[in-house]
């Protein structure tokens, strides 16, 4: 057996172990990280995973790499090493003038030369990655990628099997705290990566909030060097949160003066050595205001009372949007596109897409009312202003749900002749149909829930809302 066989097939041995034992997540992901570290020859490693966006990357486990490296700032999927993402091994030589290092400066800083990152798969997709450093240019034998790859398997082994238990233990932990359950008890739509614990309380109450309205945060993901002496950092600062979508970081405080003034002092000094950062020192009242702002939270309660839950935050929404523009820019290229919408549900998502397509457009409304008791009909109360024979036509909807209303009117449509005829909905409502209808381009696939916001209303109302949620029960029952 060759040495390096040897040293891969010891190393295995101690990763299998750590694997299968009771430690937690992250110090199983600390030991796997040092073990591949020294069976390839080096000292530093990392494992990251994704987050539930797949916009960033979490670092779950980590061996001979400093605090400064490791809290450098946050780790786009796809701007750090981007093609990992997409299933590819990567090979940096050089981490100080490669562009697909987001921080060179700071691998310079802290004596990275090359870089190798092996991606951790799930169902043939990436989840997230292992990454080798070298001090000095290394290039990386075959059997160095094979041994890594095999090692990133287990990776994706451990961390299913916390999936799997975080659900059972959620449960068991919202039991234990049931008499003193807030107001806002988030439900996401997926299983975010948490820290074990937060530093204090408010810290959690405040990623509760977050998740609550689908704000996207990022625990302590950057300490920033406040001191030197001799070029050595003896002082650093670590803000509580950052938040991407608001491009922000957040150091929480309470109400304490003697904390207030010294966290104040560092957030001042933040400032002015990197002036391109944003950082607010907030207490909970200051968030409370910061979310109002954006028409979110108790300040914002005309438009979110009687809210359940959110199901997509604002950012989710133009996220899809941009993409669904992108895709339908590509299919309709070299084409001019008439947009038909019907009043007045779809005005937010009409007018969101209309900015995201890079080819000609048109837009045009119509109106419906229904009658007739139990057995609803349609009647088009206001029809195209312009004739669409020979156009090519996209009718878009916020909301498909028993298929009866689109049905009738895309028969409407078609009798007036056009090229083509195809549908864009923001969201369908699948549980709910009756009608097969076709649905070209979709947005969201939802539960069978009652839905507001983004153009969407109960009695006229909520339709201003900046996300889409789920009404309470409760308020639809009592009619209300």
């Amino acid at each position: 057996m060759g040495s390096a066989t040897g040293s891969y097939y010891v190393a295995l041995k101690r990763i299998t172990k750590a694997a299968n034992s009771a430690l937690s997540l992250r110090k199983v992901f600390n030991s796997i990280a040092k073990s591949a570290a020294r069976a390839v020859g080096t000292n530093s490693s990392c494992i990251l995973f994704l987050d539930p966006q797949k916009e960033y990357l979490i670092t779950l486990g980590s061996h001979g790499l400093s605090d400064l490296y490791l809290k450098k700032g946050p780790i786009g999927a796809h701007k750090s090493l981007p093609e990992i993402a997409e299933g590819k091994i990567v090979h940096i030589a050089d981490a100080t003038h490669d562009e697909r290092v987001q921080y060179p400066e700071v691998a310079q800083e802290q004596g990275i030369a090359s870089m190798l990152g092996v991606p951790i798969l799930k169902g043939g997709g990436a989840i997230g990655e292992l990454r080798i450093y070298t001090r000095e240019p290394r290039h990386f034998t075959d059997a160095d990628r094979g041994f890594l790859l095999s090692v990133a398997d287990i990776c994706a082994l451990v961390f299913e099997r916390a999936e799997l238990q975080r659900p059972m233990e959620a449960a068991k932990e919202a039991l234990r705290k049931s008499s003193k359950t807030a107001k806002l008890s988030p439900v996401p739509t997926t299983t975010p990566i948490r820290p074990t614990s937060f530093a204090h309380p408010s810290e959690e109450d405040f990623a509760r909030v977050l998740d609550f309205y689908c704000i996207e945060w990022l625990y302590e993901p950057r300490s920033f060097p406040l001191k030197w002496v001799g070029g050595r950092v003896v002082e650093m600062f670590t803000p509580d949160f950052y938040l991407p979508e608001l491009d922000l970081y957040v150091e929480l405080t309470t109400l304490r003066q003697k904390l207030v003034t010294e966290k104040n002092r560092k957030v001042r000094q933040l400032k002015e050595l990197y002036p391109e950062v944003n950082v607010r020192l907030l207490t909970k009242d200051d968030f409370l205001k910061l979310l109002a702002k954006y028409g979110y939270g108790p300040l914002g309660e005309a438009k979110v009372e009687g809210v359940d839950r959110v199901l997509f935050s604002h950012t989710q929404l133009q996220r899809r949007v941009r993409s669904l523009g992108r895709q339908i820019s590509h299919e309709y290229a070299g084409q001019r596109l008439v947009l038909v919408g019907i009043l007045k549900g779809v005005v937010c998502f009409m007018s969101d897409l209309m900015q995201n397509l890079g080819i000609p457009v048109t837009v045009d409304f119509m109106a419906i009312s229904y009658y007739g008791g139990a057995d609803q009909v349609v009647k088009i109360t206001r029809d195209l202003d312009s004739s669409i024979t020979g156009q090519h036509v996209l009718m878009v909807e916020d909301i498909v749900d028993t298929g009866m209303t689109l049905n009738y009117v895309l028969g409407h449509l078609s009798a007036h002749n056009p090229a083509s005829l195809r549908v864009c909905a923001m969201l369908d409502k699948r549980a709910r149909r009756l009608i097969d209808v076709p649905l070209d381009y979709v947005g969201f696939e939802i539960p069978d829930e009652f839905v507001v916001g983004y153009g969407l209303d109960y009695r006229g109302e909520y339709r201003n809302l900046p996300f889409i949620g789920i009404l309470r029960p409760e308020l639809i029952q009592s009619g209300e």
